[in-house]
């Protein structure tokens, strides 16, 4: 779950106790840790920032199979076009097409010149696992499907 999420079930969960026991049984009934990973924390925060500050389309990095990296996809499609992908084999400029797993979806998806004609921002965020040099390659990609070459400078781990 996302840490907010969580941290609201848990508020909910001690008023419900409050309400029928009283604060003395909170106090002997109920227990919350927060035990998100500061990295998956800070991405999250990352995310919601990013998306503040506008962003025309979205790039999540990570395996299709990690939980945060799922969450962080769920969070940027509620506001714009997200395209979830496991790494830089996904994008393939020489077609202009991307494979990728739609939020709520068990099935890869393949698009076309997914990404948009004309001055846009991409947003790329990754799951807190999700080495740099995949990062990094996955930008690559994404400038060469706009025939920008990028060299070692542009593009920073």
């Amino acid at each position: 779950m996302l840490s907010g999420e969580s941290l609201a079930i848990a508020a909910e969960v001690r008023k419900s106790i409050v309400r029928r026991g009283g604060e003395a049984a909170a106090a002997e009934r109920f227990r919350s840790f927060d035990t998100i990973c500061s990295a998956t924390q800070e991405r999250q925060d990352a995310v919601v920032k990013m998306l503040e500050d506008g962003v025309d389309v979205c790039v999540v990095i990570g395996g299709y199979n990690s939980s945060n990296t799922q969450h962080l996809a769920a969070l940027c499609a509620q506001k714009v076009r997200t395209y979830y992908v496991e790494d830089s084999a996904c994008l393939r400029p020489d077609t202009r097409t991307i494979r990728h797993q739609p939020v709520g979806s068990h099935e890869e998806a393949s698009d076309v010149d997914w990404l948009p004609a004309g001055a846009l921002v991409v947003g790329v965020t990754a799951g807190a696992s999700t080495p740099n040099n995949k990062v990094g390659e996955v930008i690559e990609r994404i400038f060469a499907t706009r025939g920008i070459e990028v060299g070692p400078t542009l593009v920073k781990g």
